[in-house]
């Protein structure tokens, strides 16, 4: 598995979905969405965001590859590479049992576990997989699933971050402040949403190695110099603003095949 597809972003029917879905407004999504992955769901090679658990892989396997693969097979949580890193982990240890592997890692921009597959709405895990590689719409109904079917929509509705922490991240959520994480990126939220076509603008740039920034939907320097970047590689304008032509042609570059 190469793991890679076209890597497209969110967009308004995804968002739509998963807050008639869950019956929330958009800032307790992304509020989510911000402190699982930074509010991205893909790497800049376009494979999904992931997080290879060794201690899961520990526990699938019970135990049967720890000697000698410790980095990938423990009973202690550990051992991250982070970003692209996380796939060799990955694919060590699907060289070892591949289905175990892909169960013990977190995918998309939900980073929901592999082994929660049936409760994120699918038969196998390969199923799961394949969704994660399509686009964040699939990603974002995953973690949608996974929020229905363990019972939190409710304390998301009602904002209630604690309960909430406690049933995605688990008993020791207190440790990284994923409540109060949640609770400051949502106030954040509340006040202003992420413009998702520009959101989508930065992750071509991002694809195409033009460094834009955080992919957050928002103005800043960094996205206005990449832009400038784009248009005068491609001939165009260059004002630093997603205008028709330059979103246009940086789709076209990025997302036509």
């Amino acid at each position: 598995m190469d793991f890679q597809g076209q890597g497209r972003p969110l967009s308004d029917e995804g968002m739509d979905q998963i807050c008639s879905t869950l019956g929330v407004s958009e800032p307790e999504v992304w509020a989510v969405l911000t402190v699982e992955t930074r509010g991205f769901g893909f790497l800049q090679d376009r494979r999904p965001q992931i997080l290879f658990e060794r201690h899961i892989f520990h526990k699938l396997t019970k135990g049967r590859h720890d000697s000698g693969h410790a980095d990938i097979s423990n009973k202690k949580p550990g051992g991250y590479a982070g970003g692209t890193a996380e796939y060799a982990r990955l694919e060590k240890a699907m060289s070892l049992d591949r289905e175990a592997a892909l169960q013990s890692a977190s995918w998309g921009i939900g980073q929901v576990m592999g082994f929660n597959y049936e409760v994120a709405g699918f038969v196998t895990i390969d199923d799961m997989v394949a969704a994660m590689v399509t686009d964040e719409n699939a990603q974002l109904l995953a973690m949608a699933n996974f929020i229905q079917g363990n019972n939190l929509a409710r304390a998301l509705q009602r904002q209630n971050w604690v309960s909430f922490a406690r049933g995605y991240n688990g008993p020791s959520f207190k440790k990284n402040e994923y409540d109060t994480r949640l609770a400051a990126a949502h106030a954040k939220y509340k006040i202003i949403l992420p413009d998702l076509a520009f959101r989508t603008a930065q992750a071509a740039l991002l694809y195409l190695d033009i460094d834009p920034g955080p992919i957050d939907g928002f103005r800043g320097r960094r996205t206005r110099s990449a832009l400038m970047q784009f248009q005068e590689q491609f001939g165009l304008p260059e004002t630093g603003e997603l205008d028709y032509d330059t979103e246009r042609k940086l789709l076209a570059e990025v997302f036509s095949a």
